[in-house]
């Protein structure tokens, strides 16, 4: 097995399983802890794992997107604090946007019951949670419906978002990075956050320590373009406050 071959092999293994181990690579392939520190480090040079003690985990890229099922195994208990930490921020808003994904969608079940809410979203999944839910009214956008994340893309959605006018939007991203902004692999999906990022009076993003530093296909906003980022603690506090000098206040639950 060649250096590119095995390379390939650690990638498609961290995908499968989420993460890799340094030594079970080791002992896997038949090579030292080194050419597998090596390999790892070759890896996140190029954008498609972070490394982590020990190991590694794979980064979205734009090559690479996990399945809403995949996020929802991974980081869970780190997503349902930013959840919580996020909906701390709702303020007085009476109209908010759900994007797609886990940890949005974690966000919409801490949303309290007590108070009128409209909820805007592309998630079929967080629709269909909140529909039966007490005082909060359900926008669906309509359009084509991706397999992995269970959302809704194309100008059907982006038409009827585009003629709204919403209080707060709760956006997630595969990626967020001083340099490039926040990005996506698919450019549908970009689309759709784009036109969401511009009907939006306030922005808050959610997403956990990884996100941080990847960058993928498509940059559909600034980091400036938010009032808050709510992460976990792994997002280490030297990086924190790099992002919070750009402007956004930085939390991290």
């Amino acid at each position: 097995m060649d250096t590119e071959e095995r390379r390939r092999g650690i990638l498609e293994t961290a995908r499968r399983d989420g993460s890799v181990d340094v030594g079970q690579l080791a002992v896997d392939l038949r090579v030292s802890k080194e050419t597998v520190r090596r390999d790892l480090n070759a890896l996140e040079r190029h954008g498609l794992v972070r490394r982590t003690h020990g190991g590694a985990h794979p980064v979205e890229s734009a090559g690479f997107e996990t399945t809403l099922a995949f996020r929802t195994t991974m980081h869970v208990p780190e997503k349902s604090r930013i959840a919580g930490a996020a909906v701390e921020l709702l303020g007085d808003a009476e109209t908010v946007y759900i994007d797609e994904g886990y940890t949005p969608q974690l966000i919409a079940a801490a949303l309290p019951r007590d108070r009128p809410l409209t909820v805007v979203t592309a998630s079929l999944s967080t629709a269909g949670a909140l529909a039966a839910a007490e005082n909060i009214n359900v926008l669906l956008l309509g359009g084509r419906v991706r397999g992995g994340t269970l959302a809704t893309v194309d100008h059907w959605a982006t038409r009827m978002l585009s003629g709204f006018a919403i209080d707060l939007a709760f956006v997630g991203a595969n990626g967020i990075s001083r340099q490039y902004g926040l990005t996506t692999p698919d450019p549908a999906v970009g689309a759709l956050k784009a036109e969401v990022m511009r009907v939006a009076k306030r922005r808050v993003f959610s997403g956990v320590h990884t996100k941080f530093g990847a960058v993928s296909f498509c940059r559909f906003a600034q980091v400036t373009d938010f009032e808050a980022i709510v992460t976990d603690t792994g997002l280490h506090s030297s990086e924190a406050r790099r992002y919070a000098l750009l402007g956004p206040q930085v939390i991290q639950a």
